[in-house]
């Protein structure tokens, strides 16, 4: 295992190139607006894809994928663990061309939040309460109808490794309002990137990708209760509880 300050160092050049990678890949889809969304999404691609290069040449990180022939379906909710930072860069690049749900508040960020912004998401103001799912749901069902792949984090903020927590139900909701499948993903990039932590741990993240989950004629609680019970449990056998507290 490599020393602390090793660690810091590789993990320094990787934001070094990672800051590059934002201003270069972000100002090309700004500049690129008038653009269609499907176009700026291949550019996002593209993005991810050189994210998953500079982890693995400066902090030794790779990722395996298992379950790939489940994403084989027409048009889906992907419901994730949130763990880590990774998923949010990472997940671009083996699934469909996906939209987010996410906070608003992110589309404020320079460059990031712009390009972000120009993706075709769905920006939800979680104060909003009931007026936020109804977004969820209404603009949700137009994507997924035009045959665009959702995507959200049902936990709502990144949970540490070896922790549970109540999965919020917007993303249930709109698979029992739309009737489209879900799908659901677990990984443990938060043993390798650790959330509030500068240091990535070398090693290869597993990440297992679920069959199709069947929503019509279903309530988004059974729904809820299903994603949650199939991604929990594969968090068990994918899970080392030796890597849990690294910062």
């Amino acid at each position: 295992m490599e020393s602390k300050p090793v660690l810091i160092i590789r993990s320094l050049l990787f934001w070094l190139g990672f800051v590059f990678n934002v201003l270069v890949f972000g100002l090309l889809i700004v500049l690129l607006f008038f653009t269609p969304s499907s176009f700026r999404l291949k550019i996002a691609r593209i993005w991810s894809y050189t994210n998953n290069l500079l982890l693995k040449i400066f902090c030794g990180i790779d990722f395996k994928v298992e379950g790939r022939e489940n994403l084989n379906v027409k048009t889906a909710i992907i419901l994730s663990k949130h763990q880590s930072t990774w998923e949010t860069l990472a997940l671009h690049s083996f699934t469909p061309y996906v939209h987010w749900v996410f906070k608003r508040e992110l589309m404020y960020i320079p460059v990031f939040g712009w390009a972000l912004a120009l993706t075709d998401p769905i920006g939800i103001n979680r104060g909003a309460g009931s007026a936020a799912i109804k977004q969820l749901i209404t603009e949700g069902k137009k994507k997924l109808d035009a045959g665009k792949w959702m995507i959200l984090f049902p936990e709502g903020t990144r949970t540490a490794p070896g922790k549970t927590k109540k999965y919020k139900i917007g993303g249930a909701l709109l698979a029992e309002k739309s009737g489209y499948p879900v799908i659901p993903i677990a990984h443990n990039a938060g043993e390798f990137w650790p959330r509030h932590s500068f240091i990535k741990w070398p090693g290869t993240i597993s990440v297992v990708i679920g069959p199709a989950i069947e929503t019509k004629g279903r309530s988004a609680e059974e729904i809820n209760k299903e994603v949650f019970d199939w991604i929990e449990a594969t968090m068990q056998k994918i899970s080392d509880k030796s890597r849990w507290n690294r910062k």
